[in-house]
């Protein structure tokens, strides 16, 4: 990723990368709605508090439910979690480069931060990509607060921790993907 990337959001633009722990947060999912999510986002905040040197973003999803909940959830840490409109694409995917580690909902970001050699903290009960699991790059941290803050608070000051899951074989490939296959293409085309 460029270092050098400016965001449209003046918010990112302003957050101190290199000195603190930033942590990308994302959560929508209907099965989160209500008690789960307070649970979410009062572990969020707890973390926030227990450490200075960390930083929440968290890109709100449009639902008034989320978005209700995390302005109440986050009030009086405004300045360490950074509630902010939605992102698109290539602004998020530099983002989940640029932060620390992912605390998510979303199946689809269990795929793609492993990709940036960023842990993921999967905020469900259960996930449909158990092979991350496996392979070391998420941990399933459930919908308690208590479980909740407990992983993401040992990434944060284990180092060690949080190397291995930085450093664990990714699941769903090595990036090398497209290289393959134009070699194979021209091994083809060389035989004809």
């Amino acid at each position: 990723m460029d270092e050098e990337h400016k965001f449209e959001n003046e918010i990112i633009n302003k957050i101190d990368f290199n000195n603190k722990k930033v942590i990308l947060l994302t959560a929508h999912r209907r099965e989160n709605w209500g008690e789960p999510m307070r649970e979410i986002f009062s572990a969020v905040r707890e973390l926030t508090e227990k450490n200075e040197n960390v930083d929440i973003i968290f890109p709100m999803h449009k639902n008034p439910l989320i978005r209700d909940l995390a302005k109440s959830s986050f009030e009086g840490i405004e300045d360490r979690v950074h509630l902010i409109e939605p992102l698109e694409y290539v602004d998020f995917a530099n983002l989940m480069a640029k932060c620390y580690l992912i605390m998510t909902d979303s199946g689809g970001i269990q795929e793609e931060a492993p990709a940036l050699g960023k842990p993921v903290v999967v905020l469900r009960t259960e996930t449909e990509r158990p092979e991350a699991i496996v392979a070391g790059t998420v941990k399933l941290a459930g919908i308690k607060k208590e479980d909740i803050f407990n992983i993401a608070n040992e990434l944060v000051n284990n180092e060690e921790e949080y190397n291995n899951m930085a450093h664990a074989a990714n699941p769903y490939g090595d990036g090398k993907a497209c290289e393959r296959i134009i070699n194979q293409i021209i091994e083809y085309f060389k035989k004809k």
